[in-house]
């Protein structure tokens, strides 16, 4: 059984409101994989699946943002955590750099927008995280782009099913 379906079934005692707002906290699925399920799946209307997944996709930034740094301080002080954050930081700098450096938060907003995998909030605060970005800043490009991201899967759901339904 695929582990999106583990995850329906595990979920199917939570009321289902509640259950779209954990599940869009989860770096696995985030709002990306939330909303279709929200609307397909669980039949919530699109507003409600919507505004449900962008508070639970919204959930974990606050604590990523806050303490992403102390724990890599912490945890490089061992070897194998040590080699893996500097060859993240290293990696996520050689490839994303130049868009940060010219584009700042904007690039921020627009990654966190894009909705494909690796691109939700759980990278986009790792990315502040390695970038320097302010708090405030962080917090306020990745709700933007969560909003972005959120309208975007919202519609190509609903093309989705309404596609299906006209077959």
């Amino acid at each position: 059984m695929p582990f999106d379906e583990q995850m329906i079934e595990l979920l199917g005692s939570v009321p289902q409101w509640l259950s779209t707002i954990l599940l869009s906290a989860l770096p696995f699925s985030e709002l990306r994989g939330t909303i279709p399920i929200a609307i397909g799946i669980y039949g919530l209307d699109p507003l409600t699946a919507y505004f449900l997944a962008v508070i639970g996709n919204m959930m974990p930034v606050i604590p990523l943002l806050l303490y992403l740094d102390p724990v890599s301080r912490y945890l490089r002080r061992f070897k194998i955590w040590d080699v893996f954050f500097s060859w993240l930081f290293t990696r996520t700098k050689r490839k994303h750099s130049k868009r940060f450096e010219r584009y700042g938060t904007i690039a921020l907003t627009i990654f966190v927008a894009i909705p494909l995998p690796v691109t939700g909030v759980w990278t986009g605060c790792a990315a502040a995280f390695v970038f320097g970005i302010k708090f405030q800043h962080a917090l306020l490009a990745i709700f933007a782009g969560v909003i972005i991201a959120g309208i975007i899967v919202t519609a190509l759901t609903l093309a989705g099913i309404n596609a299906i339904s006209l077959i």
